[in-house]
């Protein structure tokens, strides 16, 4: 059963066409491409329990439809994402209110990692505390030269503990809490050679890159795809033989597929791949 609170943040799924607009999200479908673009920026774009909501029902929408390929996160202005609001973590707001909040976020995260299709961010801007998070977690990250990414809690008394979950899977130590401790901004150049991000390129490029990634995931299976990200997010938390023995059946399992057939018969054929994405 759930509670009054709980209720008040479940809202039926998005339907999907070529657009939707809301005060939160502008999410356009063109293409196999589902572009997520948070669009608020008197918050600073914060992770409310109404933007995670929203994020979340926008991710999982239709997810295994086989015509979905990709998913790109982006936003308006200048801040990519400042992270929860700290108005909704006053004391006045209650304590099942503040468990509420990280809940979602975890959530929010999950429907990151568990969608079959990879979800690339795309920034232009200043991704910080829980907009690190929301970064970091992606698949890809592409971002402008221009763009800064940090985990500044401690500075408000509230350390970026679950931001660094995220951040400290992707940085080296000594850079995870070099954000952590000191609170400092990374530069996007910064973040590049510390593998917080994929690519580094001028804002004016920025759409472009993302679309070259796009296309080449669109030129691979979708299924095989969605077999090979579930695989590597549970391997990263196995031992190396428990690893290897996981990838041992799943590689069994991929040849067996129908578009894992298709693909070998493609190599020896000399010839493209026509995938089912089955």
């Amino acid at each position: 059963m759930l509670s009054p609170l709980q209720n008040r943040y479940i809202r039926p799924l998005f339907v999907y066409s070529r657009g939707l607009h809301n005060q939160y999200l502008v999410t356009n479908e063109n293409n196999g491409t589902r572009e997520i673009t948070l669009n608020h920026e008197k918050t600073k774009n914060s992770l409310s329990l109404e933007m995670m909501s929203n994020l979340i029902e926008a991710i999982n929408s239709n997810k295994d439809d086989k015509s979905l390929r990709a998913i790109v996160l982006s936003a308006k202005g200048n801040v990519f994402s400042a992270g929860h609001n700290l108005k909704e973590l006053q004391a006045n707001t209650g304590v099942d209110q503040h468990k509420l909040i990280f809940s979602k976020a975890s959530e929010l995260m999950k429907s990151i990692i568990q969608s079959p299709v990879p979800v690339i961010a795309k920034v232009n801007g200043f991704a910080t505390a829980a907009g690190c998070q929301l970064v970091a977690t992606c698949d890809m990250i592409v971002c402008s030269d221009t763009s800064k990414f940090s985990t500044p809690g401690a500075n408000f008394g509230i350390f970026c503990s679950t931001p660094g979950i995220a951040v400290g899977r992707c940085v080296p130590k000594s850079r995870a809490t070099y954000m952590l401790f000191t609170g400092e901004p990374i530069t996007a150049q910064e973040a590049y050679e510390s593998g917080l991000v994929t690519k580094v390129v001028p804002a004016s490029q920025l759409d472009d890159e993302v679309n070259k990634i796009i296309e080449k995931i669109k030129h691979k299976s979708r299924s095989v795809i969605a077999l090979g990200k579930e695989f590597f997010y549970k391997q990263i938390d196995l031992s190396l033989m428990d690893a290897y023995k996981l990838g041992e059946d799943i590689m069994v399992q991929n040849i067996n597929s129908n578009d894992g057939q298709e693909g070998i018969k493609s190599f020896v054929e000399k010839r493209k791949a026509v995938w089912t994405h089955e």
